[in-house]
């Protein structure tokens, strides 16, 4: 009995030493975080933050990008946010070397100031903005103003061109719908915004932007689950309700997350990506979407 006891004791000891030599590694193993393949944010309860663009009348939210916690996943988005600007407020004024932008107007009316002029903006208003020119956004109103800001890199590769003397500015009114190939009827699109070298889009001035959307979904519509190889993206649902698709793709199983409005969601490249209307007589849903090359991914999608 002595000699079985002794022996146990051991075995128990040498346990003992081998989990506390573990314990070091699992330690190293959790602090090593796996960046996500997409992301997710609900406009309405992010935080202010102070930026280079916000003022004590222009309030800044960080969705993706600059001022979000995970803004290192993003390769070539620099900024996916929203702007709210005081009745009379204005944002602070920037100019960026190698960075192309677009602001979209989501509620109310102000102007844009583009050089030394200024130009009337609306609701659903867009308007790009290129690198080498000094801008900023005032509300011209009573109310409140509200503009959601994109913004992305330039490489050092890509030659920069004088900025035009005046801004494109369209109204989403006045973009035809249309279905876009490989994508069913069920969604029709409006290209807002797209290369310089493209003649498909109402703006045809970006350096690196490969689209700037809107989807309009019809009850059960879909725009079908699927990847870009060499691109990310990031979708914002405007109104309506339904099921986002990111991530899965495993076995063919896809990741639904249910969505509503004000959800964004940013879609690394290779990532599932998709969105499910209800299937409900008159169910509709919008989404803006936007979508850029990753930097030196070779190919396109």
């Amino acid at each position: 009995m002595g000699i079985q006891s002794e022996s146990t004791l051991k075995a128990r000891i040498w346990a003992v030493l081998v989990a506390l030599l573990l314990i070091p590694s699992a330690l190293l193993a959790q602090e090593r975080k796996v960046d996500p393949t997409w992301l997710h944010r609900y406009v309405p309860q992010l935080s202010e933050l102070r930026t280079n663009l916000a003022s004590e009348t222009c309030h800044y939210k960080a969705i993706f990008g600059e001022g979000d916690a995970e803004s290192q996943i993003l390769q070539s988005f620099s900024r996916f946010a929203q702007v709210t600007l005081d009745a009379g407020g204005k944002c602070q004024s920037t100019l960026y070397d190698r960075q192309e932008e677009i602001y979209f107007v989501l509620q109310g009316q102000g102007v844009l100031e583009y050089g030394d002029q200024t130009y009337p903006l609306r609701a659903n208003d867009f308007t790009y903005l290129p690198p080498g020119i000094k801008h900023s956004v005032a509300n011209s109103s009573n109310e409140s103003l509200r503009v959601l800001v994109m913004g992305v890199k330039i490489p050092q590769s890509i030659s920069i061109s004088t900025p035009l003397p005046q801004p494109k500015i369209v109204n989403l009114a006045d973009v035809k719908e249309q279905t876009v190939q490989g994508h069913p009827s069920s969604v029709l699109y409006k290209l807002l915004a797209g290369p310089r070298q493209a003649n498909v889009d109402a703006i045809d001035d970006a350096y690196v932007i490969k689209s700037f959307f809107w989807m309009d979904f019809a009850p059960g519509g879909t725009n079908f689950p699927h990847h870009h190889q060499t691109a990310e993206e990031i979708y914002l649902v405007l109104d309506g309700q339904g099921d986002m698709v990111a991530g899965g793709g495993m076995d063919g199983i896809e990741g639904r997350h249910a969505a509503k409005a004000g959800d964004a969601y940013y879609f690394r490249s290779n990532c599932t990506v998709g969105f499910y209307n209800q299937d409900t007589p008159g169910a509709k849903a919008h989404i803006l979407g936007v979508r850029s090359p990753i930097p030196f991914a070779k190919g396109d999608d």
